[in-house]
């Protein structure tokens, strides 16, 4: 299979396309910036694809003209900690472009290299959850995870006559450099248990929203 990663040169994204290389994938890792282990990793890497910036997708994505893609995982993310008294737009706004608007142009951009049976998994939080939310606070972050929910039912729906499913992940509380290593489990982990949720996604579960130990997350 050809899998695309995006964000892939840390943490849950290294940890994916060493997971999908380890069973024998081809894969396309894109990032701003490499690092050491993505370069020694066997993947085919693309520099220069900020998410952030759509002027630049277009010719970043190029490479990828005549790659038929089997799975995207859209997984590059920004994290915030804004509270009610201490918040910057200008922050907020980055992590629309990059959390919310990011995953949907890219997969505008790479629409044609998908087909039946492709697939297109959407790394969102479950702090973009309304039902979830008990504490309050990250608004910029809870907000744009919660656009990019809206983006995947949207996709889902479009997308499903065309015989590509959408997935909806959460990757649990993963220990990366984003959150300062705290965590529940390690990338590693994170990365086997959405693997396994994306070879299970068909069209009958397209745009639903899963924990990546496979809950059904509220919305």
């Amino acid at each position: 299979m050809n899998v695309v990663i995006t964000g892939a040169n840390r943490g849950i994204g290294l940890a994916l396309v060493n997971a999908y290389l380890s069973r024998g994938d081809t894969v396309y890792a894109l990032c701003r910036n490499s690092c050491d282990e993505l370069n020694r990793s066997g993947a085919h890497i693309h520099c220069g694809i900020d998410v952030s910036r759509p002027e630049v997708l277009e010719e970043g994505l190029a490479p990828l003209k005549n790659v038929k893609i089997d799975i995207l995982l859209n997984n590059a993310g920004v994290l915030g900690k804004e509270t009610l008294g201490d918040w910057d737009p200008h922050t907020i706004d980055y992590q629309f472009r990059v959390n919310a608007l990011g995953p949907l142009l890219v997969t505008q951009r790479l629409l044609g290299n998908l087909s039946k049976d492709s697939k297109i998994g959407l790394m969102t939080s479950r702090m973009g959850s309304m039902t979830d939310n008990g504490s309050g606070g990250y608004y910029g972050y809870r907000m744009s995870k919660a656009a990019l929910n809206a983006a995947g039912v949207s996709l889902a729906n479009d997308l499903r006559d065309r015989g590509i499913s959408v997935a909806l992940l959460h990757p649990g509380f993963v220990q990366t450099e984003m959150v300062n290593n705290a965590g529940d489990i390690d990338a590693q982990t994170a990365a086997q248990r959405l693997v396994q949720r994306m070879d299970e996604l068909t069209l009958a579960d397209t745009g639903k929203f899963y924990h990546s130990n496979g809950e059904v997350l509220p919305w």
